[in-house]
C-alpha cells in the first residue's frame, strides 16, 4: 500500500508498505478514503515534534471498514466510518469522569501510533466512529476538526442565543463559526487579519468580520457595543497577541474559551489582567473534543449537521490530490501554517 511517510525534520516521502493486518480482536481494518493534513502535524514534520521517525502522520480521516478483530461485534465490512485518534485508558479517575482529554495514560493515532495518511490502518475499534449513511464519506474527514469547536461550546453550556466571537479564521475558526450558525446563536462574528479569510467567513455567513490589524482593539469593541451581552468567544489562534485582543474586546461577563495552542510565551499586562477581573470574564480552557459517554455528544452534532448539510466545507479546501501530489503540498508549505485545508484523497 501506498502511505506518506515522515523519516526526518522535513523530509516527506511516498513509500510502498504491507498493508497492516489486525492482531488483537478489539482492532479494525479500515481502507482510508480521504485524511486532512493538521495545522498541529506541521510542527511533527518541520519543527522535530514527531515522538519518532519515521512516522505515518494523519488523525483526521474517514474510510470504510475492510475486516473487524473478534470481539468488534457492532461494526461489518463497508461500514463508514471516521477516525476518533485519542484512545484514552478508561481506567482512571479522569477516565471516570468522563474527563477523557484530560487522561494522562492515553495512545493517539496518527502520533504516537501510525496514522491515516495510507491506503490502509489498523486502529481500536473505541478508535472509530460510524458514519450515518447519508453522509458522505469524504466528509467525515472533518469530524475530527469540526468537534474541536463543538467541544468549546460544550464546555461553556452551548452557544444557542449568545452573540458568539471567533477570533482567528483559520479552518478550526471557520467551523467552529459555521456550527455556530447552524446551532442558533444570535450573531457570529470573525475577526482576523488576513481580509481574504475574512471575505471567505462573510460568504459562509458571519454576522460582521473585523480585520484586527488595520483595527485597534478598542475600535472593535465600540463596534461590537450593542452585542456586547451574552458574548462567546473562541481564541482559536493560538498566538499571544490574539489572546490579549480577545479579552481587550470582550463584553461584561462574557465567556473565552482558549482553543488555540500557544508555542509562544504570553506575557500579560497588568492592564489586560486587570480587564478579566473588571469585566467578571470566564475564562474556559478548551482541550481537544471528547466528552461522555464516549467520544461525546460533539461528535454525533458533528455528524449530524453534516448529514443535514449545514457546513460548508469545500471552500476550506485549498488542495486535494492522492498520496504523490499530497506529499508534494506539504512539502511546500516548509513549515508554514497551511492557508487551507491539504487533503489526501485515495478513493
Amino acid at each position: 500500500m501506498k502511505s506518506v511517510v515522515i523519516h526526518a525534520e522535513g523530509s516527506v516521502r511516498v513509500e510502498e508498505r504491507p498493508v497492516p493486518h489486525i492482531q488483537d480482536a478489539d482492532e479494525v481494518l479500515v481502507r482510508v478514503v480521504c485524511s486532512g493534513l493538521c495545522g498541529s502535524d506541521i510542527p511533527r514534520i518541520f519543527a522535530k515534534g514527531a515522538h519518532y521517525y519515521p512516522i505515518t502522520l494523519g488523525h483526521e480521516f474517514s474510510g470504510y471498514v475492510e475486516a473487524c478483530g473478534a470481539a468488534v461485534t457492532d461494526l461489518q465490512a463497508g461500514d463508514a466510518v471516521a477516525c476518533v485518534p485519542l484512545l484514552p485508558c478508561f481506567s482512571c479517575p479522569e477516565c471516570g469522569k468522563g474527563y477523557y482529554s484530560l487522561c494522562r495514560q492515553y495512545q493517539f493515532v496518527g502520533s504516537r501510533s501510525e496514522g491515516g495518511n495510507a491506503e490502509y490502518i489498523v486502529v481500536k475499534r473505541a478508535n472509530l466512529f460510524r458514519l450515518p449513511d447519508e453522509m458522505a464519506i469524504e466528509d467525515g474527514a472533518f469530524i475530527e476538526p469540526i468537534t474541536v469547536g463543538l467541544h468549546a461550546f460544550h464546555l461553556a453550556a452551548g452557544c444557542e442565543g449568545k452573540n458568539v466571537i471567533i477570533v482567528g479564521a483559520g479552518t478550526i475558526g471557520l467551523l467552529a463559526m459555521q456550527c455556530a450558525l447552524a446551532l442558533g446563536a444570535s450573531s457570529v462574528t470573525a475577526i482576523d487579519i488576513n481580509d481574504d479569510k475574512l471575505a471567505l467567513a462573510t460568504a459562509l455567513g458571519a454576522t460582521r468580520v473585523f480585520n484586527s490589524k488595520s483595527q485597534r482593539a478598542d475600535e472593535i469593541l465600540a463596534a461590537l457595543h450593542d452585542s456586547r451581552f451574552d458574548q462567546l468567544l473562541l481564541e482559536t489562534a493560538g498566538t499571544p497577541q490574539t489572546v490579549s485582543l480577545a479579552i481587550d474586546i470582550a463584553g461584561p461577563r462574557a465567556q473565552l474559551a482558549l482553543v488555540g495552542t500557544l508555542h509562544h510565551d504570553l506575557n500579560m499586562s497588568a492592564t489586560t489582567f486587570g480587564k478579566i477581573l473588571r469585566k467578571e470574564l470566564s475564562l474556559l480552557g478548551s482541550w481537544m473534543n471528547y466528552s461522555a459517554p464516549w467520544p461525546g455528544e460533539e461528535w454525533k452534532t458533528a455528524a449530524r449537521l453534516l448529514s443535514e448539510k449545514k457546513l460548508q466545507l469545500e471552500p476550506l479546501i485549498a488542495h486535494r490530490g492522492d498520496a504523490g501530489s499530497f506529499a508534494r503540498a506539504i512539502q511546500a508549505l516548509n513549515g508554514s501554517p497551511m492557508q487551507g485545508k491539504i487533503m489526501l484523497c485515495l478513493r
